[in-house]
């Protein structure tokens, strides 16, 4: 379906109290400048509309939770969503995923979710896919030693491709499945917009974390 644009949205996205305008200026001090108390940070690459985190600070509100989103109308509905909780542990980006270094120190980020990332699934686009091997970096250098990136997907092929390049990139498998809900792994899930439609349908959702090493 294809996105309808909103010729006001990036003044709304600016103006909103939960998006974070001049990010780099926290850089190496999110804890203390922003959310005003050191808690591991987790951050989700692309929102959708918002559901995971909407519901995320609130069963987990000794998590300090970081949204990045790079289309505005997007962002907005992730933004209306986050306004029906009364979580003060959230925050917005309104940015691409490929300036994560430039927004935060080494060491700083503690978990990076990717829920159902587009798959990209032409040859010639492989290099936008965010478990391409040079997002794999930019996450690295942000991630504490222990930190964790999860995904979810109900692409096969996206699965796969994220298996080989989290392997040439250095990166240990913890968790993997290739049937998230019928799989050890499924407590404590929450899920996404697009996981509660394909679950309803009877689709597999592919799952892993990892490590880098």
């Amino acid at each position: 379906m294809r996105l309808r644009r909103k010729p006001n949205a990036q003044q709304m996205v600016q103006e909103h109290p939960r998006v974070v305008n001049n990010p780099q200026t926290y850089k190496g001090k999110w804890h203390s400048h922003l959310f005003k108390r050191d808690r591991p940070l987790y951050l989700e690459l692309g929102t959708g509309k918002g559901q995971f985190l909407s519901q995320a600070c609130l069963e987990q509100p000794s998590v300090n939770w970081i949204g990045v989103e790079r289309i505005e109308e997007v962002l907005l509905q992730a933004l209306q969503k986050a306004d029906d909780t009364e979580c003060e542990n959230l925050r917005f980006l309104w940015m691409d995923v490929k300036l994560l270094s430039e927004v935060f120190a080494p060491g700083e980020v503690d978990r990076i979710y990717l829920h159902f990332s587009d798959p990209w699934p032409k040859t010639r686009h492989t290099k936008r896919r965010l478990t391409y091997s040079s997002f794999l970096q930019q996450y690295r250098k942000v991630l504490k030693e222990n930190g964790e990136v999860l995904l979810k997907t109900d692409n096969e092929g996206l699965f796969d491709f994220s298996l080989e390049q989290l392997e040439q990139a250095g990166y240990r498998l913890i968790e993997s499945t290739r049937d998230l809900y019928h799989s050890p792994y499924l407590s404590g899930n929450i899920a996404t917009e697009y996981e509660t439609k394909f679950t309803s349908r009877g689709m597999p959702i592919y799952y892993l974390k990892a490590q880098p090493l």
